[in-house]
């Protein structure tokens, strides 16, 4: 077994870390979508993981720290 959680690699080139945040969209182009999150946003499509609907709300699946 390999230390892994205490790896140098690990410490200097952390992973990156994906969240579901909710969002209501307020304008879509073909490569964007403009989102109210707090504030509004821009978030490229290609940053995007995924889409869900929980509870009436949309949901993104983005890298941590992408909307606000």
């Amino acid at each position: 077994m390999t230390m892994q959680l205490f790896s140098i690699y690990r410490t200097l080139y952390p992973k990156e870390r994906y969240v579901w945040a909710q969002i209501r969209i307020l304008r879509e182009t073909d490569r964007a979508i403009l989102v109210d999150a707090g504030m509004e946003t821009w978030i490229p499509k290609s940053r995007i993981c995924g889409i869900r609907l929980k509870k009436n709300a949309f949901e993104v699946y983005v890298k941590e720290g992408a909307v606000g």
